[in-house]
């Protein structure tokens, strides 16, 4: 009975951790990341199904037998990761009710495009809404990727005010800016492919632990998806968007998006604004977020979490080591009390 009851105690204990919840964005694709939630929740065949309807052509195909070059693709990457991470936290949700815990994240966020999908999750739009959402987003940015081609690169290991110069001196071979703050050290820049290609050369000269090209086949989050900015948000304005039941941590200014007016804001002016992920991070926490759990494939964010806030704790999903493959939830027994 004493034992019964010190488990019920720690379910409950468990249950009330202050949780938030993110959602990757695009280049957190790969071949077969479908597969690894299906084997832990069947039910997510529906969604897969739902979502190839929607779409007309087969995602979990695409998804589990590539090839990468075109599930790489803007107009078909998207879709895919947003399926994909709905899936995982659909499986999270029906994990915890499996064990009598209930799910009340304090907040959620999702990164660049995985923004719509924290929407979706929280409430403020539906499943198919949120799917042809991003579907447009992905074929629009990518006719503007086409009207005037760019890229991304990642650089790791320089100062903010040093990456900031080499991106000044970068811009003299076309527009360069700083499209992800994800952290101390670790920079994503976007813009015309001749100025990543001096920027990424520079950063290796000043001493960058790493400089490359990122697998996303668009300049996301800069002045080349200026065309592609208007005419999102045109798209935006026309979902059937609700108030979030759980707040969304904005990518933006990393405020809370609480009425569909503040989101129609967020989203119409995303594709051009940088994505200030360390704000974003550091709001939560300071919000009461302790564990952050990542519901998508891959682990990115929770890498990102953990440099940003030495205090909080990670569960990403789709982890094979310690995601729901091994566990409902993930081991708390460290957190200080």
């Amino acid at each position: 009975m004493e034992a019964a009851q010190l488990s019920s105690q720690t379910a409950r204990a468990e249950s009330e951790l202050p949780v938030a919840v993110v959602f990757p964005g695009q280049g957190s694709q790969s071949v077969g990341m479908a597969g690894k939630v299906l084997r832990i929740h069947p039910a997510a065949h529906a969604r897969y199904e739902q979502a190839s309807a929607l779409l007309g052509y087969d995602l979990l195909k695409l998804t589990e037998q590539g090839p990468d070059a075109l599930l790489g693709d803007t107009e078909h990457s998207q879709p895919a990761i947003y399926t994909a991470s709905i899936a995982w936290y659909e499986a999270l949700r029906a994990s915890w009710e499996a064990v009598g815990r209930d799910l009340r994240p304090v907040a959620m966020s999702g990164h660049s495009m995985g923004q719509i999908t924290a929407l979706v999750a929280a409430g403020a739009l539906g499943f198919e809404h949120g799917l042809l959402l991003v579907r447009e987003r992905g074929r629009i940015m990518a006719r503007a990727d086409r009207e005037r081609p760019g890229g991304m690169a990642s650089i790791i290991g320089l100062r903010d005010r040093i990456v900031r110069a080499i991106v000044g001196e970068a811009c003299t071979e076309g527009t360069l800016v700083v499209a992800n703050d994800n952290g101390p050290g670790h920079t994503v820049v976007s813009g015309d492919e001749s100025a990543l290609v001096k920027v990424l050369r520079m950063a290796e000269e000043v001493g960058a632990k790493r400089a490359v090209r990122l697998p996303i086949s668009i300049a996301s989050h800069s002045p080349l998806m200026e065309s592609a900015q208007r005419e999102f948000r045109a798209v935006v304005s026309s979902m059937p968007w609700r108030d979030p039941a759980v707040p969304v941590t904005s990518n933006i200014d990393a405020r809370l998006l609480q009425t569909p007016g503040q989101i129609v804001n967020e989203l119409g002016g995303a594709l051009c604004a940088p994505v200030e992920w360390d704000r974003v991070v550091r709001s939560m926490s300071s919000d009461g977020a302790c564990l952050f759990v990542e519901a998508g494939p891959g682990d990115v964010l929770s890498k990102l979490v953990r440099r940003i806030s030495r205090k909080a704790w990670t569960f990403p999903l789709s982890d094979e080591e310690i995601g729901l493959a091994r566990r409902d939830y993930p081991d708390t027994s460290g957190i200080p009390k």
